[in-house]
């Protein structure tokens, strides 16, 4: 078994020390010391899972697959729930569907199935429910995924607008700046400006066009897909984008109506 080599290699790829491993764990240090060195081997039922559940790697990998010679790549899609390089296979490990000529459909992911996506974004069948839309312009070899987008976070692009996405597969290539569809565990479907953490921290910093809304980091075992902004589609005509000055004193009246309105 590789539980005791598995463990202290995703442990160290999260930059967690032991005792910080062992507190998220619910056990001893010494215990995850006694693991890691293969000293005792017998965690129960309930530690597996909770190991397995934090590193989002599923138990039999834990046990049976030496990590040790996954690249980066490998071991950042491995817990982004792609278990492809452990069974040797080359499929794409991206759910996705074809016209009748073997063309890749650009599938539709709307407001509606935008909650739902987060789970069977990996399930051919739920994939294949989407709806598809046709752009002409878009290149051929290319994978292509719409979705539409709610909020005003990236504002000057209205509430509602559709983002044509390209599909990345390698994360630690993204550049700083770049504006994209990200796949989330915990919130869902957002569209962001990315600067890219993941060889110094394991993290995304996202962020807003719109300055009201502040920047905050994603560990890279929170994403499960990436869509690099393509074009937007929007029956809205943008609103003009106001300069700093402008944008200033508009926050400051907000911020004078709003203590107005508290007297």
């Amino acid at each position: 078994m590789f539980l005791g080599s598995n463990i202290k290699i995703l442990r160290n790829r999260n930059g967690l020390t032991q005792e910080a491993a062992a507190n998220e764990f619910g056990i001893t240090r010494s215990t995850l010391n006694n693991y890691e060195n293969t000293i005792v081997l017998n965690p129960t039922s309930e530690i597996l899972i909770t190991i397995s559940t934090y590193f989002n790697v599923s138990i039999d990998v834990l046990l049976k697959t030496d990590l040790s010679r996954f690249s980066d790549k490998q071991l950042d899609d491995l817990t982004r729930g792609y278990d492809v390089y452990t069974t040797g296979t080359k499929i794409r490990v991206l759910s996705t569907t074809v016209d009748s000529r073997n063309n890749e459909n650009n599938e539709l992911v709307n407001v509606k199935a935008s909650a739902g996506y987060t789970i069977g974004f990996s399930d051919e069948s739920f994939i294949k429910k989407l709806p598809m839309v046709h752009l002409p312009f878009l290149h051929k070899e290319r994978k292509y995924r719409t979705f539409q987008i709610t909020g005003d976070s990236m504002y000057p692009i209205p509430d509602k607008s559709y983002i044509v996405g390209e599909y990345l597969e390698n994360l630690t290539e993204i550049k700083d700046g770049t504006a994209c569809i990200i796949v989330t565990i915990d919130e869902g479907v957002v569209f962001k400006i990315i600067t890219n953490h993941i060889k110094k921290g394991k993290t995304l910093l996202l962020s807003s066009l719109n300055a009201l809304y502040e920047p905050y980091e994603l560990t890279i075992n929170k994403v499960k897909e990436v869509w690099k902004f393509t074009y937007y589609i929007s029956s809205q005509i943008p609103e003009p984008v106001m300069n700093n000055e402008t944008l200033v004193s508009t926050v400051l009246k907000l911020k004078r109506d709003m203590s107005n309105l508290r007297k």
